[in-house]
């Protein structure tokens, strides 16, 4: 038989042809299949200091998520995302530039006195995003700098603590130019701590962002009975902190009716069949041993990825993925990934549908500074099974982000002198060893310290070795702290 070849050309008009039959036959829609030839819009949303352990659809049964929950459903659900560094403005700035912030420059907090900023070589995701022909608008929470860098051609107005209102401003964006696809970056700052203390209530716990008359326009509050919420592993469960759960848990539902009204949204412009949707928070919850530390509960965070031309829906990833891999991820999506780029993470997007991909078994994180006080680098590589935490600064006491050491949570915890911090010494809080080396499998909440055990003397030497390798290949400075401290 002879052998005849065919061209790309050909292949492509053959299966214009295949598509169109299944569309006249009615086996997929019209809008689907008009959105297979273009390349996809594009929304990030990012909320704040929101942990993996309040999310219906990462196992707790009492927060209600319902629109996070549904968008799980439609897309993939990571298990193992992380974030680089667990502060609000130095995370963001790993989201939007796809370098560690060691390398980007902004160490710790951008705003008000702290004035970190972004080296101005750094060229940002909504930049090369204009460049390859979107249209890119923000929203809410921007917290980074300076603007030349990060520019956006959009800055839309909204109360970041109002998320419904926040997506109603967005419209019109979402409903403009059909020439270009979008990119719309969504950040709220719900759940943080603020808005006072809730002075009515016998612990007065932080208010996160709930309004003590009446609520936010759109949103129906839900309020959770302190008795009702769960209290993970790593925090007490004492009366202050379960005053102050029941409040973010309610932050956080507002946060979700904001997504559902967002992606309301999309679907009246008729957008959501060509939007790819992605969930994250830029850090823990804003509790001590969450925010501000690279343990599990400040880094490893949720991540929902919905591709609307994913066909396995509805699944778990176990990749080990972190927040520099947003960028080139998004990239990937917009068919505009350069070979050649300052990227420091690589794109996820082959792994979408597959829930135990080959070769994604370990990462890294790299954190600073919090505010402009709280000097205290520190550099992690981990892998599935063990995990190392290298304290730069371990002759210092741990020092405390402002609102997490005047948290009731915190203060009761001192005021009484209590031993134990969760499962945690407070002493053991504060006061930290050069390196800190956890197994995972069997200590989950790192609370047994392996740096000093002669039986693990090899995985300390071979992770060391790999901390080493990362900082070079990012071109960390702090990676002279080996040579002469």
């Amino acid at each position: 038989m002879e052998n005849k070849s065919i061209s790309r050309r050909d292949f492509m008009k053959s299966c214009a042809a295949g598509a169109s039959v299944l569309v006249g036959s009615g086996l997929i829609s019209k809008e689907v299949f008009a959105a297979k030839k273009k390349r996809p819009n594009i929304v990030l949303i990012v909320s704040d200091d929101h942990g993996l352990e309040a999310l219906g659809c990462y196992g707790n049964k009492v927060i209600k998520t319902p629109n996070l929950d549904q968008l799980a459903a439609e897309g993939v659900r990571f298990t193992n995302a992380f974030c680089t560094t667990a502060s609000c403005s130095a995370s963001r700035s790993v989201i939007l530039s796809g370098m560690y912030n060691h390398a980007n420059g902004q160490y710790g907090h951008q705003h008000s006195y702290h004035h970190f900023i972004s080296f101005p070589t750094v060229k940002s995701l909504p930049v090369q995003l204009t460049e390859a022909g979107y249209r890119t608008g923000r929203i809410g929470k921007y917290h980074v700098a300076p603007d030349e860098v990060y520019k956006f051609d959009v800055a839309l107005k909204g109360n970041s603590r109002s998320p419904v209102e926040m997506a109603n401003n967005c419209r019109d964006f979402v409903s403009g130019d059909d020439s270009k696809p979008f990119f719309l970056y969504f950040c709220m700052s719900d759940p943080h701590r603020g808005g006072g203390t809730a002075e009515e209530l016998p612990t007065k716990p932080d208010r996160f962002g709930n309004l003590a008359n009446g609520g936010y326009p759109g949103v129906k509050e839900v309020k959770y009975n302190p008795d009702d919420v769960i209290v993970p592993p790593f925090l007490p469960d004492s009366p202050e902190c379960r005053a102050e759960l029941a409040q973010y848990y309610q932050s956080v539902s507002r946060v979700d009716q904001g997504i559902g009204r967002l992606l309301g949204v999309l679907k009246k412009a008729g957008k959501y069949v060509n939007t790819v949707v992605i969930y994250i928070s830029d850090n823990g919850v804003a509790f001590p041993g969450a925010k501000t530390t690279l343990y599990e509960p400040g880094m490893n965070l949720p991540c929902i990825v919905r591709n609307p031309l994913q066909k396995n829906k509805g699944i778990t990833c176990n990749a080990l993925i972190n927040f520099a891999d947003l960028a080139p991820t998004i990239m990937d999506f917009a068919e505009a990934l350069p070979q050649k780029s300052e990227f420091q993470g690589k794109s996820f997007k082959s792994v979408l549908e597959r829930e135990n991909p080959w070769g994604w078994d370990i990462t890294y994180a790299s954190h600073t500074f919090h505010e402009i006080t709280m000097y205290y680098p520190m550099r992690v590589v981990r892998e599935r099974r063990y995990k190392l935490i290298w304290n730069l600064a371990h002759g210092l006491d741990y020092p405390f982000a402002s609102d997490l050491w005047a948290a009731s949570t915190w203060q009761a915890t001192i005021e009484r002198g209590e031993k134990y911090y969760g499962k945690r010494t407070v002493e053991a809080y504060i006061h930290r060893p050069k390196f800190e080396l956890y197994d995972l499998k069997n200590d989950p909440d790192e609370i047994e310290n392996l740096a000093d055990n002669p039986k693990h003397k090899g995985a300390l030497s071979r992770l060391q070795s790999k901390l080493k390798a990362f900082q070079k290949r990012t071109n960390d400075p702090w990676i002279l702290k080996w040579e002469y401290e």
